[in-house]
């Protein structure tokens, strides 16, 4: 019990420096992400922070899954490294006796990996579209921010806009330009505003300012000076209940969905989990290092063992999207040869007669040293 409580609390060490280090990079390349949405006009400045957690949010059972990984992986290594294993296996004690450790240390964040994929995952996806959404179905002029040229939602004009007055309803020294079947016009103003029509069409009011029409230098040229000057804005539902993608939808509603779609979904959001426990189980016999070589091999082969694995359920996971495999057919078999992998990494670790058994290993190694300082007396 003495053992197993050290060894969660290693464990647990290690878990909170490598989520640190791992939440970390994934918050700071989320919010290089999202501030460049901002500063290009494709989301709100207001709602930056909100959209960062959000989609910190869904980084976190991949953050979870690896950092399980990585922990356990890490403290076996260790154990390896400071020749605490061979006084394990000397005192008569298997390698399966870790199982129960690392399993009371591993199920609470394959728990936590289960609700982030299965309910707070789908929840922050639909919170961030609500919010994407939302900043999309304002006006043009209301989505421009000020010193930067936006283009419209018809693709046809072109804004931008020195300076905003009041809550956003009037903006000044507007530039727009207009390309349609008439060629292409330049109009400047003072200042501009949004009005509604008795039929509920929506006009651009410009005030104070002057139109350009045609190529500067032909016959066809035109320019006028106004006082007011409306241009029809294309009407845009304000209806905020858009059409979620399938990484929004709950849990519970893509059990009532037979669409590939959204087995594909539920697929992944099982994989999670699923993942989770099997890389805990399988960085055991994974965890072997020689004590005189360094331990950065077990963490690259352990990157390289997660990725491939989390590929291997994308291509699971577009197999079924496409509809060339069934969902029940697909969702078990690969988590089922990953167990099996782990059970032989198991049996082979425990096989003391292999000779590239940890044990068979240390003691070549022993006697490569006695040869070598049996040579220099000599």
């Amino acid at each position: 019990m003495i053992f197993q409580r050290a060894l969660r609390r290693e464990m647990a060490s290690a878990a909170g420096a490598t989520f640190t280090v791992l939440f970390s990079v994934s918050v700071t390349w989320t919010l290089i992400g999202v501030l460049g949405k901002a500063a290009g006009g494709k989301v709100a400045s207001s709602d930056v922070i909100a959209l960062i957690a959000f989609a910190a949010l869904n980084y976190l059972p991949t953050i979870v899954i690896l950092t399980s990984f990585i922990s356990v992986l890490m403290v076996v290594t260790r154990t390896y490294r400071d020749s605490e294993m061979v006084v394990w296996f000397a005192s008569g004690l298997s390698l399966t006796r870790w199982i129960k450790p690392v399993l009371s240390f591993g199920l609470p964040l394959v728990l936590v990996t289960a609700g982030l994929s299965f309910v707070a995952t789908p929840w922050a996806q639909l919170k961030s579209s609500e919010y994407v959404d939302r900043f999309e179905k304002r006006e043009d002029l209301q989505k421009v921010s000020p010193g930067q040229f936006k283009e419209s939602a018809s693709a046809n004009r072109i804004f931008f806009v020195e300076g905003v007055a009041g809550e956003k309803a009037v903006v000044q020294n507007v530039f727009v330009n207009t390309v349609d079947e008439h060629g292409t016009a330049v109009v400047v103003a003072r200042e501009g505003v949004i009005n509604i029509g008795p039929k509920g069409e929506r006009y651009l009011v410009l005030k104070n300012g002057r139109r350009y029409q045609g190529t500067p230098g032909q016959s066809d040229f035109q320019t006028m000076e106004f006082e007011s000057y409306s241009m029809r804005v294309t009407p845009r539902s304000q209806d905020l209940d858009a059409e979620r993608n399938i990484n929004a939808v709950p849990t519970m509603e893509l059990l009532a969905d037979n669409s590939n779609l959204a087995r594909a979904e539920l697929l992944w959001r099982i994989a999670s989990p699923a993942t989770c426990l099997i890389l805990i189980l399988l960085a055991i016999p994974l965890g072997f290092v020689n004590p005189r070589a360094g331990s950065s091999a077990n963490l690259i082969i352990a990157l390289l063992i997660f990725f491939s694995y989390s590929n291997l359920v994308k291509l699971v996971e577009a197999s079924v999207k496409q509809g060339k495999a069934s969902f029940v057919m697909s969702w078990w078999p690969l988590h089922l040869i990953a167990l099996l992998l782990v059970v032989i990494l198991f049996a082979w670790r425990l096989n003391l007669n292999h000779r590239y058994h940890p044990l068979a290993l240390l003691s070549a190694l022993k006697r490569h040293r006695a040869a070598d300082k049996k040579a220099e007396l000599q």
